[in-house]
């Protein structure tokens, strides 16, 4: 596929999300969708990669299915209801948010997600866990609170806490990770708008991080990372940055959107639902710090590789900006402790 077709099939799957996110109508949505998801599958296909078609025909099969139960549930909707917001607590809202659940790859309904993305390469891993995300999380959004969505938080971190601890593919790891986000994601939508935007974008920076250094330097595996040359020491600090601000960390930049969304919950008075997603944090923590433990205390001392290139790479030039946001925070964090003090 030449850059003309890429291009083009970009700004149409950037167009499916934005009607999806600004469309007033179930249909306008549905149609949002649909034009993202037809222009994101030749994106997938590639003749050199038989994974990777693989995946896309799986992708496009389950999205398909979720988009059509999507529409013909909000068609109901509109027939009983006549209106466009989710008043009430009832099968339609229920079917319509496990729809998108389904497109989004949360729990439970996330056992396509990981072995798709495992067949990917990182550019699509990248677009898959952040961008993808916009258009079904902001159909979610306008849901009330009521015991599904509570559900779907739930068993969001849980499977992604737990499902990522015995993974040793870096693409499965971070898909995992990205159920576990899920379930912060939409616990943000029950507050306000500009909140889970603001995780997001968060996350989507961190993703953008830690996939582009793996990227770089081809990595797929979980023992590659122990044949990470330990020359370049910027590099295995930008490891350390991001897997602990991607785990919520403190006092790092992944760290600030949690903390206001655990502010909100503790003034909404959900204290269980508090405790059980920060004890599911900590379990990614887990195998975010063994990722760490690998890459910056271990290697393997024959291999020489040249890092001229790398560190001169526009791409790591962005990475480590934005590195240095999350040391930002970590210095404000601490004047702000000391000044408490």
């Amino acid at each position: 596929m030449n850059y003309i077709s890429k291009f083009i099939f970009m700004f149409t799957l950037i167009s499916g999300t934005l009607i999806t996110m600004s469309s007033s109508s179930w249909i306008g949505m549905w149609m949002g969708l649909e034009l993202n998801l037809l222009s994101f599958i030749p994106l997938m296909i590639s003749p050199n990669n038989i994974s990777s078609n693989e995946s896309a025909i799986k992708y496009f099969l389950i999205q398909a299915f979720a988009s059509l139960v999507f529409l013909f549930s909000s068609i109901i909707y509109i027939m009983k209801f006549s209106s466009f917001n989710f008043l009430f607590f009832n099968y339609e809202t229920l079917i319509i948010n496990s729809s998108m659940m389904l497109k989004l790859g949360g729990a439970p309904f996330h056992f396509w997600f990981p072995n798709i993305i495992d067949g990917l390469t990182w550019i699509n891993c990248l677009i898959i866990l952040t961008w993808q995300k916009l258009a079904p999380l902001t159909v979610i959004s306008y849901s009330s609170y009521n015991i599904m969505i509570i559900f779907f938080i739930m068993m969001s971190t849980l499977i992604g806490a737990i499902g990522g601890l015995n993974q040793t593919s870096l693409r499965k790891l971070l898909a995992f990770s990205s159920i576990n986000h899920i379930g912060w994601l939409i616990t943000a939508e029950l507050y306000s708008n500009s909140l889970w935007l603001f995780y997001f974008m968060i996350y989507s920076i961190l993703n953008f991080s830690i996939i582009m250094i793996f990227k770089i330097f081809n990595l797929f595996h979980l023992n590659q990372i122990f044949l990470f040359n330990n020359q370049n020491l910027l590099l295995k600090f930008c490891l350390f940055i991001n897997f602990f601000s991607l785990g919520g960390l403190p006092p790092f930049l992944g760290f600030l959107p949690k903390w206001m969304i655990i502010e909100n919950m503790m003034k909404s008075n959900l204290l269980f639902l508090t405790f059980f997603m920060v004890m599911m944090s900590l379990l990614t923590l887990f195998f975010y710090a063994r990722l760490t433990f690998s890459a910056i205390l271990l290697s393997y001392p024959s291999m020489k590789w040249n890092f001229y290139k790398i560190i001169k790479s526009p791409i790591l030039s962005i990475t480590l900006m934005f590195n240095s946001l999350s040391i930002l925070f970590l210095i404000i964090f601490m004047m702000n402790n000391f000044m408490i003090i």
